[in-house]
């Protein structure tokens, strides 16, 4: 009976052990999913909705023209300023040319203007000094001569009331004289008074005479310098309408050099460069096409200056901050590791500016949980065995455990 009892208790040990190992298993197994999680996945977010970036340079013609040459190929490496695309200058040489030529024609007549404006200047100028002091001259003699002639005019009237008083004495001596009653002496003194003050008379009227005569001269002296003088200011009026003539030369001249500017810009313009270094991608143009300012042409990838735009739900960026590290791996390369860091965070989310934005206003709104696009930049280009390409699949994990850093990146001009 002791046997059978103790075979019966053989079974219940067993299970009892198994039950116990399978406890333990559940507790180590907890316990490594606990530490997993808090030494690998604590403090990390993580999401495949990323891909590689670029900023990329689409290249495309600034003027119309014909396709005279294309320098490259898809996928081909080209520097910075490499001509990539040559345009028929033919047309555009001709513009610069005509520009040329009617900049300088103009140039000549400028310089022909200055020439004649600086000749003419200098001889109207003197002409009008010298007219304005023979003007001066005149009029000072005319003044002087007609004062004069007021002296006279004065003079004579004292001049002729002692002729008058004479030719008295003289008529009176002389009837006393007839009558006996004077002296020939006495009438000979008072007739030798009278004929002075006659001649004195004579002289003055003769003077005055002449003195009129002279303001005649002179009148006619002052209207010729007046009339030289309207001349030579005249003169110096034309040249003054020739120099307002010259700044519109000038002026034109200015034009003209704004026109061989733009000309020899458009020239310039035939000859299409890479604006950065990179990979041709996408090149749709060929030989002999027409193109349109605007059309694209090519691309030019920078693949050394990719970057990582990492799409993480709204609900994933509380602990996210610029300048935490993150690690990025790749669907092309299964177990590869490249390294990074957090160097923006997009100011809207991806719907926000959507061609179509979501209206949430309407009736129908449907919660749906956001994407905020995170910018991350590789700690060193990608190495050549393990390029990247513009648009590859990756996943994205950032560390958060040093949240010191901003939530949005600093002003460039901040302080």
């Amino acid at each position: 009976m002791e046997e059978k009892n103790q075979d019966k208790e053989k079974p219940s040990d067993k299970n009892r052990m198994r039950l116990k190992i399978g406890a333990i298993s559940l507790v180590v197994l907890l316990l490594i999913s606990f530490g997993y999680w808090w030494f690998f996945k604590r403090n990390r977010v993580t999401t495949d909705n990323a891909y590689v970036m670029a900023d990329t340079a689409r290249i495309s013609s600034r003027i119309p023209g014909t396709v005279l040459e294309v320098l490259v190929e898809n996928d081909q490496w080209v520097e910075k300023d490499q001509v990539l695309v040559k345009l028929d200058p033919a047309d555009y040489q001709v513009m610069v040319n005509e520009a040329r030529a009617g900049l300088e024609e103009i140039e000549a007549r400028i310089k022909e203007s200055e020439i004649s404006i600086s000749l003419v200047d200098s001889k109207t100028e003197a002409q009008v000094k010298s007219a304005e002091a023979a003007y001066r001259a005149a009029k000072d003699k005319d003044r002087e001569i007609r004062h004069r002639l007021v002296e006279l005019q004065k003079k004579r009237l004292s001049v002729l009331a002692d002729y008058k008083h004479a030719k008295k004495d003289y008529q009176r001596f002389e009837n006393l004289y007839k009558g006996g009653a004077s002296s020939g002496r006495q009438r000979d003194r008072v007739r030798t008074a009278f004929k002075k003050a006659k001649a004195a008379l004579a002289a003055l009227d003769a003077e005055i005479a002449a003195l009129k005569a002279s303001i005649d001269a002179v009148g006619e002296s002052v209207k010729n310098a007046e009339a030289r003088l309207s001349a030579a200011r005249s003169d110096r009026a034309r040249v003054l309408m020739q120099k307002n003539s010259l700044k519109a030369l000038k002026a034109k001249r200015n034009g003209l050099k704004a026109k061989l500017e733009a000309a020899q810009l458009n020239l310039s313009y035939c000859t299409i460069k890479a604006p950065i270094s990179g990979y041709i991608s996408q090149k749709r143009v060929q030989v002999g096409e027409s193109v349109q300012p605007g059309l694209p042409l090519m691309a030019v990838v920078p693949l050394q200056d990719v970057y990582v735009e990492a799409n993480f739900k709204e609900t994933q960026l509380e602990n996210v901050r610029i300048g935490q590290p993150a690690t990025v791996k790749a669907d092309i390369y299964p177990g590869f590791e490249y390294r990074g860091k957090v160097v923006g965070i997009r100011a809207g989310t991806g719907a926000a500016f959507s061609l179509l934005p979501p209206e949430n206003a309407t009736g129908n709104w449907i919660k749906v949980v956001q994407r905020v696009p995170v910018k991350i930049e590789f700690d060193s280009p990608p190495p050549k065995d393990h390029p990247l390409r513009v648009g590859l699949s990756l996943e994205v994990t950032i560390d958060t455990s040093n949240r010191d850093g901003n939530f949005l990146a600093s002003s460039s001009n901040s302080k």
